[in-house]
C-alpha cells in the first residue's frame, strides 16, 4: 500500500469508535491482542471499548463496556487467560461504536458475523421503540467485523497458528519431560490425554516432538486390530533396552466405527496384555493457564495490529474478514468462508472420510502425521541403499537433538547408515554409526550430543586423503534414511596431496585411518548445521575443482540462535533463545514491581544480528531494542531517555531496554547504562543485567523440536533423492544447499546463490524479514513514528488447492 494511503487512513481513524471482545474459551495471547488492538486503536486517532464478559457483556452493556485508554492495557502481555473476561445494540449505538473486533474461536466468530448481519434490523427496532433518533441509527448504520482466532486447539482453517496453540504445545511438553524422568525410573508407561475434542494438532505435534510410541487422533483413527499392533510395538520397544513407553491420546479420539478411544481403555489394555506399570495423566485445564509464549505474544501482536488497518479499510461491501498468519506474514481471510471449510472437516470425519479430514486440515498438519508414522517405528527398508549419510555439528549448540533425531532416523528408514561425527569438523577421524534406537530420547535434550569445539570458527584446515576403508552410521536422519542406505568403503576414492583449503574448522587427516571414512568417499551425502556451516560448505563448494572428493551432496540445516543464517526466515534454536530470553526480561520486569522509577538495560546474544533483541523486546513490551540493523545516533538515544522521562510520570514507572551486543561499536551496554543513569537522575535508577548463555541453554521449545525434526527428515528425502542411481558425482551448484522456512514453503537454496545476498563481514543476510517487526515494536511502546513503512495484509481465500500449499509450520 501506498505510503499516503497509509498516512490516510492513519488520520481517518479520527473520530472511529472500535470495540474488542473476548469469547469462548480462553487462549494464553488473547491479553497481547487486546493490547495490540487497543494501543494501535488509539495510535491511529480511534476511540476503544473493552467489552467485558464476552457476549454476556455486550448483550447487559452499561458497566461491562468501557473506553480504554494505552495504560489500560500495560503489563498484560505476559498474562495467561483473558483480562476483559470470557450488547444489546443500544448499548453499542450509545458509544457511537461501528467497528468490533472479536477474539475467540469458530463459533464465537460464527456469532459475531450473525449480530453483523442483523444489525440493520437491529436499529430499526430500536428507532421504532423511540430508543434512539434517525440521526443515530444512520450514524450507526454499519458495523464492520474482523476476527481473531483465539483457540488453543489449532482447529481453524486457513491459518497456520491459531492464538494460544504454541503455549498449550509449551506446556504439554513440560508435563511430558517431567514425566519422561519418573517414567524411566520405575519402568512406566504413561498415558497422556491432552485437549482435542474435534481436533488432533496437540496430539500431533506433541507426539511428533516427544517421538512418543503411540498417537491417537480424531482425524485418523487407527486400523481394525491396532490393539495387538500397539501392545507389540510397546513390547518390542522395552525388549531392545527402553525403560518408557508414552501413549498420547487426544480426548476425542475414535476408532473406525466411531467409538470413542478412552485413556483409561489404553491403560486397561497394556497392563492386562503387557503386564507394565501403567499410569494415566489428564493434562485438562493446565494446556490453558500460564504464561502465553513468545510466538503466541508476538503472533498476537502482529494479528491484532492487522485488525485494526483491516477495520480502517473496511467499506460497506467488505465481508466479515479473519486476520490469519500464513508463513511469516498477517493476511485477510473471509470469515465465513473459513467457518465452512472447517465444518467440513468435521463433516468428512463423521462420514468417515478420514483421508480427507487429513488433507483439509491442511498440507502442513498432513506431513506431520506422515513423519510422525515415519520417525514412530522402524519398517525394513524395500532396498538397501549404497550411500551412508554424515551428521556434522559446527559451532555453539542450540537444540541439536532435534535435527539429529529425524536425521539418523530418516537416514534408517530410507535403507542407509546414518555417521555422526561425536566432535564436528575438527575430528571427523571419530565417526561411529548409529541405528535407528541410539537416538532415542535425544528430542527434549538442549544442547548437542555430538561434541562441540567451541574453536570451530572459521580457521583454516588442512586436508589428506591418503587411502580407502569403510563407512559407520545417528536418528532423525538415520531414522528417515536408514532402512535402505548401507555404507560402502572407498576403494574407488583417489589419493589426495596435503593442500591447504579454507574451511570451516582445522580437518586434518594425518593418518591414513583418519582419512579411511566417509567424507573421502564422494559417495554419501553430509550434512552440517550453522553460519561456520554454511560458510564452511560455501568454501568446500569452491574446492570442489582441486578436490574430487568433495563433488558429494551437501545440506546445511540452519541452527543457530542468532537466526543470521541466509535462506531461511527461522533458524533451529532462535525460538528457544527467545523464549529464554522473554522468560528472563519477565523476571527483570517483576523484580521491579516492587521498586517505583527504574530502568533495567538488558544485553542479548545474536553478534551483529538484532533478531533476539527485536522479537524478545515485542515479546515483553520493551521500550526500546537497539539492533545494528537499525543505526541509532546519540538524538535517537536522547529521544529514549526523554520517552522514560515521561513515561515515569505515569502509574506504570519503570522501564525496559533491550540491546543487542554488537548493535554499535561504540555505545556499549556499559555506556548506555552511563548515559540513562546521568539523563535519569532524580527520576529514575538503572540497572544492567547481561543474559549472556543462558540463552543457548534448557529445553528446547515445541516450535524448534517440530521445526529440526521436519527439517532433518526432508534433508535426508531431498538428499536421497539427489543421489538415487550409481556413485554420487555431485558438482553442480544445486547439489549443496541450506534448506529453510521462506515464507510459507520449506526451501532449498544453493549456498553459491545465497553467497550474492550475504554480508560475510557482519554474518548477517541482506535483506531481513523481521525487520518489519521493528515497526509493531515502536508503535507499541507509544513512539510516534510513520505507518509509511507497514506492510498491510492482503485479503486472499480459503480454498482447497490453498490448503494444499505446505506452510511449514
Amino acid at each position: 500500500m501506498a505510503a499516503a494511503e497509509l498516512e490516510r487512513l492513519r488520520m481517518a481513524g479520527a473520530g472511529m469508535a472500535i470495540a474488542v471482545l473476548t469469547s469462548g474459551g480462553d487462549a494464553q495471547g488473547m491479553n497481547a491482542a487486546v493490547r495490540a488492538v487497543t494501543r494501535m486503536g488509539i495510535y491511529v486517532g480511534a476511540k476503544v471499548f473493552l467489552i467485558y464478559e464476552g457476549y454476556e457483556g455486550l448483550v447487559e452493556g452499561g458497566d461491562n463496556i468501557k473506553q480504554a485508554t494505552w495504560l489500560s492495557v500495560s503489563n498484560i502481555i505476559q498474562l495467561g487467560g483473558t483480562v476483559i473476561g470470557s450488547a444489546r445494540c443500544k448499548a453499542f449505538t450509545t458509544h457511537g461504536i461501528t467497528n468490533l473486533c472479536v477474539i475467540g474461536g469458530d463459533g464465537s466468530l460464527t456469532g459475531a458475523d450473525i449480530f453483523r448481519a442483523e444489525w440493520g434490523g437491529l436499529l430499526d427496532e430500536l428507532l421504532r421503540d423511540g430508543q434512539i433518533s434517525e440521526e443515530v441509527a444512520k450514524a450507526n448504520g454499519r458495523l464492520n467485523i474482523v476476527g481473531l482466532v483465539g483457540s488453543i486447539d489449532n482447529d481453524f482453517c486457513g491459518t497456520d497458528m491459531t492464538i494460544g496453540t504454541d503455549s498449550a504445545l509449551h506446556r504439554i511438553m513440560e508435563v511430558i519431560d517431567a514425566i519422561t524422568t519418573t517414567a524411566q525410573s520405575h519402568q512406566r508407561t504413561f498415558v497422556l490425554e491432552v485437549m482435542g475434542r474435534h481436533c488432533g494438532y496437540l496430539a500431533l505435534v506433541s507426539g511428533l516432538a516427544s517421538g512418543a510410541d503411540w498417537l491417537f487422533i480424531p482425524e485418523s483413527p487407527p486400523e481394525d486390530g491396532w490393539e495387538d499392533m500397539m501392545c507389540e510395538r510397546l513390547g518390542e520397544t522395552r525388549s531392545r533396552g527402553s525403560r518408557l513407553n508414552i501413549i498420547i491420546i487426544a480426548e476425542g479420539a475414535i476408532d473406525r466405527n466411531g467409538k470413542p478411544i478412552t485413556s483409561n481403555y489404553v491403560k486397561d489394555l497394556v497392563v492386562q496384555r503387557l503386564g507394565f506399570d501403567t499410569r494415566v495423566t489428564v493434562l485438562g485445564h493446565v494446556q490453558r493457564g500460564g504464561t502465553p509464549s513468545a510466538f503466541d505474544r508476538v503472533l498476537s501482536s502482529k494479528m491484532g495490529m492487522e485488525a485494526v488497518m483491516a477495520l480502517l479499510e473496511a467499506t460497506p461491501d467488505t465481508p466479515a474478514c479473519v486476520v490469519s498468519l500464513s508463513g511469516n506474514q498477517s493476511v485477510r481471510l473471509p470469515l465465513m468462508e473459513c467457518v465452512q471449510v472447517t465444518k467440513d472437516v468435521q463433516k468428512a470425519m463423521d462420514e468417515k472420510r478420514f483421508d480427507e479430514a487429513i488433507q483439509l486440515r491442511g498440507r502442513s498438519f498432513e506431513n506431520n502425521w506422515n513423519i510422525y508414522k515415519m520417525l514412530a517405528h522402524q519398517k525394513p527398508a524395500q532396498e538397501k541403499s549404497p550411500f551412508s549419510l554424515a551428521i556434522l555439528n559446527v559451532g555453539a549448540p542450540c537444540c541439536r537433538h532435534e535435527r539429529g533425531r529425524p536425521l539418523g532416523r530418516a537416514a534408517c528408514e530410507r535403507g542407509g547408515r546414518a555417521v555422526p561425527s561425536p566432535k564436528n569438523v575438527r575430528c571427523f577421524l571419530q565417526i561411529r554409526e548409529v541405528g535407528w534406537h541410539d537416538v532415542a530420547g535425544w528430542l527434549g535434550r538442549g544442547g548437542s550430543m555430538l561434541d562441540l569445539h567451541g574453536k570451530d570458527r572459521g580457521e583454516r584446515a588442512e586436508i589428506q586423503h591418503p587411502g580407502s576403508a569403510g563407512h559407520r552410521g545417528v536418528r532423525g536422519a538415520g531414522r528417515a534414511f536408514g532402512t535402505g542406505w548401507e555404507g560402502q568403503g572407498s576403494e574407488s576414492a583417489p589419493r589426495c596431496h596435503r593442500r591447504e583449503v579454507a574451511s570451516p574448522a582445522p580437518l586434518r587427516g594425518d593418518t591414513k585411518e583418519g582419512w579411511d571414512q566417509p567424507w573421502a568417499t564422494g559417495r554419501f551425502g553430509t550434512l552440517l548445521c550453522p553460519w561456520q556451516a554454511y560458510e564452511g560448505v560455501l568454501q568446500l563448494v569452491e574446492a570442489r575443482g582441486q578436490y574430487e572428493e568433495l563433488c558429494i551432496i551437501m545440506c546445511v540445516i540452519p541452527a543457530t540462535i542468532s537466526n543470521n543464517v541466509p535462506g531461511t526466515d527461522f533458524s533451529l534454536g532462535s525460538d528457544t533463545a527467545v523464549n529464554a530470553a522473554m522468560e528472563s526480561c519477565d523476571r527483570i520486569k517483576q523484580s521491579a514491581s516492587g521498586t517505583k522509577r527504574r530502568v533495567f538495560i538488558v544485553e542479548t546474544m545474536g553478534g551483529y544480528c538484532g533478531y533476539l533483541s527485536t522479537v524478545t523486546g515485542i515479546a515483553v513490551g520493551a521500550d526500546a531494542a537497539y539492533v545494528y540493523e537499525d543505526p541509532f545516533t546519540i538524538h535517537d538515544l536522547k529521544a529514549n531517555v526523554e520517552h522514560l522521562t515521561d513515561k515515569m510520570k505515569t502509574d506504570i514507572q519503570r522501564g525496559l531496554v533491550l540491546r543487542n551486543e554488537k548493535c554499535h561499536e561504540h555505545y556499549t551496554t556499559e555506556f548506555l547504562y552511563n548515559l540513562y543513569s546521568s539523563e535519569g537522575k532524580g527520576i529514575f535508577d538503572c540497572r544492567i543485567n547481561v543474559l549472556g548463555h543462558l540463552q543457548q541453554g534448557g529445553a528446547p521449545t515445541p516450535f524448534d523440536r517440530n521445526y529440526g525434526t521436519k527439517l532433518g527428515v526432508k534433508a535426508v528425502l531431498w538428499m536421497s533423492g539427489e543421489a538415487a542411481g550409481g556413485r554420487v558425482f555431485a558438482n553442480s551448484a544445486d547439489s549443496a544447499c541450506v534448506i529453510g522456512l521462506r515464507k510459507k514453503v520449506v526451501a532449498f537454496s544453493p549456498v553459491t546463490e545465497l553467497k550474492k545476498v550475504t554480508d560475510f563481514e557482519h554474518r548477517l543476510p541482506q535483506e531481513q524479514w523481521w525487520l518489519n517487526l521493528r515497526l509493531m515494536l515502536k508503535m507499541l511502546a507509544n513512539y510516534q513514528i510513520s505507518l509509511t513503512e507497514y506492510i498491510s495484509g492482503k485479503m486472499e481465500h480459503v480454498t482447497r488447492r490453498t490448503l494444499s500449499i505446505e506452510k511449514g509450520f
